[in-house]
């Protein structure tokens, strides 16, 4: 794409990127991202990646994905609105024609940007609701942009139908977590992992029934948790925090869907778990739902450690 675009990159080949995608910290990996999807330019390119992805996901056996989008991001770069969601939803549709997988899309506010420019996201997240747009997101650093600024966007997105996924509890801590609950009425919480550290807080998103999207492999490459073997997730499932399973930015954390499952089995994290807290927390309708859980109920899932995730 950067090269049909005319984008300089700092490197020109998939190995060169492959050391690109090494981070310092989370910081670094925002500055990576940025730099990176800024090879994006036109509306052919946000359908490709959505149709690129729904294949290798559908390789691992998914048929249902949320996708993240930014697209205010593309919109400072001179993009109007409408290419990048539009070719966002035409990816979805060819997606689902193609592959058979059901693609809805969670487009992302930016920590940082105006208000003005979250309740623009908002505004064209809900005017693409019918064209699978089925929740608002709220991502990058949580530790210098707390959640609360950006409730109005997100209630002028629940009014219009959608629902709130923000990030939270990964580059910040549970007061990330709980600004995201109390202010923004989140759904489900991207990562959440960091509620491990208040006790108080792990209870009540047991109790609540709040899904968690966890990202093994992502939490350690952006260095949130040290290793895989000190990843909470097997401590947060054992305390009834339901917790689905995903991939985050599988080309920059160099995982898939099948990485991801084989090592929450290494922690002893069952996959049928996984996947019903995913369909428990997923913004699907009821017809979609029903046809989620028969699919799961008729998978031979195994006792112990990991089978192909569905």
């Amino acid at each position: 794409m950067a090269r049909r675009n005319g984008v300089a990159l700092p490197v020109q080949t998939p190995e060169g990127l492959a050391e690109l995608y090494r981070y310092r910290d989370f910081p670094h990996f925002v500055e990576v991202w940025v730099m990176t999807t800024n090879a994006m330019r036109r509306a052919a390119d946000f359908r490709q990646v959505v149709v690129d992805y729904a294949a290798e996901a559908s390789a691992h056996g998914a048929v249902y994905v949320e996708g993240i989008f930014s697209p205010a991001e593309r919109v400072r770069r001179g993009m109007s609105w409408d290419e990048v969601f539009g070719g966002y939803c035409d990816g979805a549709q060819a997606a689902r024609e193609q592959y058979g997988v059901e693609v809805r899309l969670t487009p992302d506010i930016t920590r940082g940007l105006s208000i003005e420019d979250a309740m623009l996201t908002a505004r064209h997240a809900v005017t693409y609701r019918e064209r699978g747009v089925v929740g608002l997101g709220l991502g990058g650093d949580e530790a210098r942009y707390p959640p609360e600024a950006y409730a109005p966007a997100f209630r002028l997105a629940r009014e219009g139908g959608l629902g709130s996924v923000p990030h939270a509890g990964e580059g910040a801590g549970p007061a990330s977590i709980r600004g995201a609950l109390d202010t923004l009425r989140a759904d489900r919480v991207r990562h959440g992992i960091r509620a491990i550290e208040d006790p108080a807080l792990v209870r009540e998103l047991a109790g609540r029934g709040v899904v968690l999207d966890v990202c093994l492999f992502s939490n350690v490459r952006t260095g949130v948790v040290p290793s895989l073997a000190a990843h909470p997730l097997p401590a947060l499932a054992a305390a009834g925090v339901h917790c689905s399973l995903s991939t985050d930015d599988p080309a920059m954390f160099d995982t898939d869907l099948a990485r991801e499952y084989a090592a929450a089995g290494d922690l002893g994290v069952l996959a049928h778990t996984l996947f019903e807290a995913g369909v428990a927390g997923a913004l699907c309708d009821a017809p979609t739902r029903e046809r989620l859980q028969a699919i799961g109920g008729s998978f031979a899932w195994p006792r112990e450690s990991f089978g192909a995730p569905a």
